[in-house]
């Protein structure tokens, strides 16, 4: 041993001071690195010179302890300190630091991959990727914003690439309704001019119409009102509105059929929970009355109907059989046009008319009636219903009901069936306020667009739409392991999973130990400059230290070679 040993021994020394200011060094280097871990170099001693193993007491000798010379030392690993590092924030919304343990999920060419730093951006495909461009894992979810939790796949965040409309299901109201107001006791009425049907008493005779009359043996007056080979056209005019016009043809056609036509186009909203005309004494409807025929309307004011010469044509020529008023429709009511939407957000336009149709000494009822001019259906009326009021102004009966718009036309789902919540409505108001209600709230939506998102600390991402809409877009996920200091380290602040690192254990933020997100920051590097820089000089101090010795050997050995000169 001797000399050539103690030199050995320092030169080993100088090469593990020397792993230690790597070490260092590359801390130091990445202290503004993001998300970086700093190591540290640990040595063990390696093999030892036993020149003796020492003896036990025996007799007079009290024994004697080993004597042994070591030869150095070894690096026994070097160890990543995977303490959080500070998290500061950031002007980037897809910046994301890890509050806790775990590591982010990124895919590349390479593979899976693991990170802490979440400096993330969005690609021209919408999708969230590091700097290296690895796709960042999460839960994504189907054609209806349903979550998929199978198995992870790329987040993707398509800012101005996705579209969404939603559908009215639900639609509240609040108002109040004035008990003292006229009561509405009938609607309103207008018949034609006699008329007759040609063949009517016999082929050539001419007698009173039927409804089975043909409509192009209608006359009025001995002129023939329909035209074989004709359309027959008709609109009106109900409360404050025009009616859309609806047609038919003269040939194959029936005086039944022109007043359904009638009745269709002016909603007239007929069955056995609606009272008869207070006029008439006729159900509401449209229906021969001997030689004329006579519409009735609904009850209240705002339900008057109004059809003049030139409604009713045949072939563009007006027909001569004006309609002649015989009542005006009266009654407390109450109009309110809403708007509400499809499947694919169009519009739907919709009156809700509420007439007093009845009042006791204890109870007060409204009639609500329900028109729309966006139904696909012929009918303009898609629902009625009453509202009934106590004695203190409480709604005891029809706080809920359901109307349906057929949607067929327009390419949407169809039916469009809404729930109609009136509960908030109130039977207590004045002459001067009157009866008035509105619609609070409906949760459908015209088409919107996706403008920004939110990313929540367990790692939900929630799309913000310009109409107004939140959808969840997807989820991050969080992988942890057993055994993190046997991750493998690769370029770009990442890792892979190792042979001693365990399997990756994935899930969302917050669950089963793993930290939370905090979105718009950053987590910085765990280098503590002051700590590694006291480390380096002793580092430094421990080079000096073995290079001294190795200089002291060689001093010894050239004095040794002088010996025998």
């Amino acid at each position: 041993m001797g000399l050539a040993s103690a030199t050995t021994t320092a030169l080993n020394g100088m090469r593990l001071n020397e792993t230690s200011i790597d070490v260092l060094g590359n801390n130091v280097a990445n202290a503004g690195t993001r998300g970086f871990k700093s190591s540290e170099a640990l040595f063990t001693t390696q093999l030892v010179s036993t020149l003796s193993s020492g003896d036990g007491p025996a007799g007079s000798n009290g024994g004697t302890n080993p004597r042994q010379i070591g030869l150095g030392g070894t690096v026994s690993t070097i160890r990543k300190d995977f303490k959080q590092g500070s998290v500061t924030t950031s002007n980037s919304p897809t910046d994301m630091a890890i509050e806790g343990e775990g590591f982010f999920v990124v895919k590349n060419g390479l593979g899976t991959q693991y990170t802490r730093d979440g400096s993330f951006t969005l690609n021209p495909e919408g999708k969230l990727v590091n700097p290296a461009g690895g796709r960042v894992q999460g839960y994504g979810i189907d054609g209806n914003y349903n979550l998929q939790t199978a198995a992870p796949v790329d987040i993707e965040i398509p800012l101005g690439k996705l579209y969404i409309a939603e559908a009215t299901n639900n639609a509240t109201f609040t108002g109040a309704f004035f008990s003292g107001g006229e009561l509405a006791t009938n609607g309103t009425v207008q018949s034609t001019l006699p008329l007759q049907d040609a063949n009517g008493g016999g082929p050539g005779i001419p007698g009173p119409p039927s409804p089975t009359t043909p409509l192009q043996d209608l006359t009025s007056g001995g002129t023939s009102l329909f035209i074989p080979g004709d359309n027959v056209t008709f609109s009106g005019r109900k409360g404050d509105r025009d009616l859309p016009m609806q047609e038919m043809p003269v040939t194959g056609s029936t005086v039944q059929d022109l007043m359904s036509l009638m009745e269709r186009v002016l909603g007239i909203q007929n069955g056995p929970e609606i009272p008869a005309d207070g006029f008439t004494g006729d159900p509401p409807g449209v229906q021969l009355d001997g030689d004329t025929i006579r519409i009735t309307g609904n009850r209240g004011a705002a339900n008057a109907l109004q059809v003049n010469p030139g409604d009713l044509r045949s072939g563009g020529a007006v027909v001569l059989t004006p309609f002649q008023k015989q009542a005006d429709a009266v009654g407390e009511s109450a109009v309110r046009d809403i708007i509400v939407y499809d499947s694919l957000g169009q519009e739907v336009n919709i009156r809700l008319t509420a007439v007093l149709e009845e009042r006791s000494s204890t109870r007060t009822g409204f009639r609500w009636y329900a028109d729309s001019d966006s139904d696909s259906g012929p009918a303009l009326d898609i629902g009625t219903g009453r509202l009934e009021f106590d004695g203190t102004g409480d709604l005891v009966s029809g706080q809920k009901t359901t109307i349906t718009v057929m949607r067929d036309d327009n390419a949407a789902l169809s039916p469009l069936t809404i729930d109609l919540d009136f509960s908030q409505l109130s039977g207590i108001s004045s002459a001067l306020q009157g009866s008035n209600f509105v619609m609070e709230s409906q949760d459908g939506a015209p088409p919107g667009t996706l403008v920004d998102f939110a990313i929540g600390e367990s790692g939900g991402i929630s799309g913000v739409f310009d109409n107004g809409l939140l959808r969840p877009l997807g989820r991050l996920v969080i992988a942890q392991f057993s055994n993190v200091n046997g991750l493998v380290e690769g370029g770009g602040g990442t890792y892979t999973e190792g042979p001693n690192s365990g399997p990756p254990r994935v899930g969302p933020p917050g669950a089963f130990g793993a930290g939370l997100l905090r979105a718009g920051a950053i987590e910085l590097s765990n280098t503590d400059i002051g700590k590694n820089l006291v480390d380096l000089i002793i580092a430094s101090t421990n080079y000096r230290g073995n290079a001294r010795v190795i200089s002291s050997t060689q001093e010894l050995t050239d004095e040794l070679l002088r010996l025998g000169r």
